[in-house]
């Protein structure tokens, strides 16, 4: 599918259930944080980043949610090692944002959207979750989300300038594309891994 085809369609199937407040969303027992990195290149800060965990943390404030799932990439052993952890650096941001430790629950296998998104079901035991992440990520997840048969919204966190996003917004082109592949071809999350019940089992 051609890239505008492939932007429209998933705008059209994903779009209809993304909120810009809180109190427009039904509720739900977990919010689903979809990861990216703190920092850019050359160590600037990353403006998705800072407005999606300020959009979380709202969003658990506002008592729409009662746990916070950070689903994303970890790369080079991780933190431990040096290296590179977004569901690490997401729950300290959102510690920091009020956000108590103990209702946050990290994901290190989101290695891509579609692994959070199944992640969610099949660890975590969520048909009905509030997405965050800015709109068009949110199109997207939820486009995948709902050919799955789960019943997700999206809280949509702050957008950033046009100077900042314009080569995110060259990369989401391929990323719907691929993503209406996905579903075409029946794609499953990478890893697996053992259930994990929120409130029962302790954060990691």
């Amino acid at each position: 599918m051609a890239g505008a085809g492939a932007w429209g369609f998933v705008a059209q199937n994903g779009g209809s259930q993304i909120a810009a407040k809180p109190e427009a969303l039904a509720q739900a027992k977990a919010g689903l944080v979809l990861g990216t990195a703190r920092l850019l290149k050359g160590g600037r800060k990353n403006l998705y980043f800072t407005y999606r965990m300020q959009a979380a943390a709202a969003l658990f404030a506002s008592g729409k949610v009662k746990y916070l799932i950070v689903s994303g990439n970890q790369a080079d052993g991780g933190r431990a090692a040096g290296g590179y952890d977004e569901p690490a650096d997401m729950r300290d941001a959102l510690v920091a944002l009020g956000v108590p430790a103990a209702r946050i629950y990290r994901d290190s296998f989101g290695f891509r959207t579609l692994d959070s998104v199944l992640r969610a079901k099949s660890i975590f035991g969520q048909e009905r979750v509030i997405l965050v992440s800015q709109r068009f990520h949110l199109e997207r997840a939820l486009y995948l989300a709902q050919a799955h048969g789960l019943q997700f919204q999206g809280f949509a966190a702050r957008d950033v300038p046009r100077r900042w996003g314009a080569r995110v917004m060259a990369r989401e082109i391929g990323a719907r594309v691929r993503a209406v592949l996905d579903v075409l071809t029946d794609t499953t999350a990478q890893a697996g891994g053992k259930a994990i019940v929120l409130g029962v089992d302790p954060p990691n």
